[in-house]
């Protein structure tokens, strides 16, 4: 019996670890005006970061038909997959798991499971890594589903934006809350924990949302897995790789991975993360 994992572009699994596992990477769509690009295959991260303050209109991302699933799910088992685990973005943020849903049901001679990792960017990569190891080393469908059970209780995504001003281009922020004047002035911390993203704290320097971050996050530690995060702020990265590396656990190199489009267009350049799951 033979599982492999399907999971889609907002996970941000390198390329390398993709192969390495045999993860299987769906991309999501990035609308542009009125051209459509293939997450991560059509349209790269740099295009994306160095053109979003310009351009006319705000992108919009979708999930792709479900058809895409179908060909996918089709060809895993046309390599002799029995099983497939298609774990995706939190369904509360993306009609991602939707489609992934419909698809199956079009799926010949293979099973598919469905999981909500309640996860986006590398919260929902390190769940999808986590998978494919098991399936690699020979657990059932049953025992991987309960690891990722246990998984998705500890595993959180904080992120240190420049500005909310993307995520009001998008319109994911509730401005009456706040007044738009307040939010556009602060570095907002945000927390994404199964399936919900949390403001946890409005500061107004760099300097000083750095610190209260890295105070929140450590109030969690330890940790089994970490990966770093940046949207096209390398500079800013190499800095909060120093203040966060006493919670990489001891001989783990913590992959550094930009986000993808698909996230990128709402949360926008100079943000840097961090994606971990915290010990049993």
């Amino acid at each position: 019996m033979t599982i492999r994992v399907v999971t889609d572009s907002t996970c941000d699994i390198p390329d390398g670890l993709q192969a390495e596992y045999g993860i299987t990477v769906i991309p999501a769509y990035v609308n542009i005006g009125n051209k459509s690009y293939l997450d991560g295959v059509e349209l790269s991260r740099a295009a994306l970061y160095e053109g979003l303050p310009h351009f006319e209109d705000h992108p919009s991302t979708a999930a792709p038909a479900p058809g895409a699933f179908t060909e996918a799910y089709n060809h895993l088992a046309g390599e002799g997959t029995t099983e497939i685990l298609s774990i995706h973005v939190a369904s509360r943020l993306s009609g991602m798991l939707n489609a992934a849903r419909v698809g199956a049901e079009e799926a010949r001679n293979v099973e598919v499971t469905l999981f909500d990792s309640e996860q986006l960017t590398m919260g929902l990569g390190l769940m999808a890594i986590a998978a494919a190891k098991a399936a690699n080393d020979g657990h059932s469908m049953q025992d991987i589903v309960a690891m990722l059970d246990s998984r998705s209780k500890r595993t959180y995504v904080f992120g240190l934006l420049d500005t909310l001003e993307y995520l009001r281009r998008s319109g994911r922020v509730n401005w009456a809350v706040f007044g738009i004047g307040t939010l556009l002035r602060i570095k907002p911390l945000l927390k994404v924990h199964r399936g919900d993203i949390e403001m946890l704290d409005k500061v107004r320097t760099s300097k000083k949302a750095l610190n209260r971050f890295v105070e929140l996050v450590s109030e969690l530690a330890p940790f089994e897995d970490v990966a770093l995060l940046h949207t096209h702020s390398l500079d800013r990265l190499d800095s909060f790789r120093e203040r966060v590396q006493f919670l990489i656990p001891e001989g783990q190199s913590a992959p550094a991975v930009e986000l993808t489009p698909a996230l990128g267009v709402h949360i926008g350049p100079g943000g840097v993360g961090i994606a971990f799951t915290t010990a049993e």
